[in-house]
């Protein structure tokens, strides 16, 4: 009888102890905070959500929709349209994801290591609709806040996808200042833009250059009815002059300090 019992009375010791264990409660990296981890998350909706998708496939019907519609009519300057790229029609969020798991936010530095790669894929809807407008002989000018370093990283990775009128000429990076206002007006010098394209309402108008909240918000109302007509709007809730306005342009402010103020404007109830 000893030699059944025994192997049984230690298997049930070990069953006993495997039952009193309480499973490890998974730690975050010793860097999270709400500023990472919050990217993470809005990266998720950005690489998996077909809801975001659709939004850009609606974003480009609409842009396709009133390009037709200018079309119809006659220019004295030659039609061109002006759009951003970040968030616009290239995706970036590989980056967010990739800073976010090491408790990072957005650094100028390892921006310019993923830029050289020209890896960034494109925005549902985008490539078409670029390519339609430059099949009905309207020009494409990107308007960027890259840095003129990142030029050739930027055009490697506009023409691995075949984006129209990616070249030396179209590509208008920033110089001395963000605001996008001089380079528009350059633009509009020589060609009519029927549509400016972008994430980030300075994409559209100097209205929206460095305001506050409330000044943003107001001229969006103020401006309510270009939306969808002239402005077409992609979503970007990975990052923006919305979140700067939030921090007052503090750019010097930690992640501790940005989580305060975010818990600080945040409704709750």
């Amino acid at each position: 009888m000893k030699k059944i019992l025994a192997p049984v009375f230690v298997v049930a010791l070990a069953a006993c102890g495997t039952q009193q264990k309480t499973p490890a409660t998974p730690q975050p990296p010793a860097t999270s905070n709400m500023i990472a981890d919050g990217k993470l998350f809005t990266s998720f909706f950005q690489q998996r959500a077909a809801e975001y998708k659709a939004l850009c496939f609606q974003s480009y019907n609409i842009a396709t929709l009133r390009l037709d519609q200018s079309l119809q009519t006659s220019t004295a300057k030659p039609r061109a349209v002006v759009t951003d790229i970040d968030e616009t029609l290239l995706d970036n969020s590989a980056y967010a994801v990739h800073q976010g798991l090491q408790g990072k936010d957005y650094d100028i530095a390892t921006w310019m290591q993923w830029t050289a790669l020209g890896q960034a894929d494109t925005l549902a809807g985008a490539l078409t609709f670029f390519k339609y407008a430059a099949g009905n002989n309207v020009e494409v000018f990107y308007i960027t806040n890259r840095e003129e370093k990142e030029r050739q990283g930027t055009l490697n990775n506009l023409k691995k996808y075949g984006f129209p009128y990616a070249d030396e000429q179209h590509l208008i990076t920033k110089q001395t200042t963000s605001s996008k206002e001089a380079r528009r007006q350059n633009v509009a010098a020589t060609h009519e833009i029927v549509l400016l394209l972008g994430d980030n309402l300075a994409d559209f108008s100097m209205l929206f250059d460095k305001k506050t909240e409330q000044e943003r918000l107001q001229n969006v109302q103020q401006n309510a009815a270009a939306f969808g007509k002239k402005f077409i709007v992609l979503p970007n809730a990975n990052y923006g002059d919305w979140e700067s306005a939030l921090y007052q342009y503090n750019y010097k402010l930690t992640a501790t300090q940005k989580d305060s103020v975010i818990k600080s404007v945040l409704k709750s109830y």
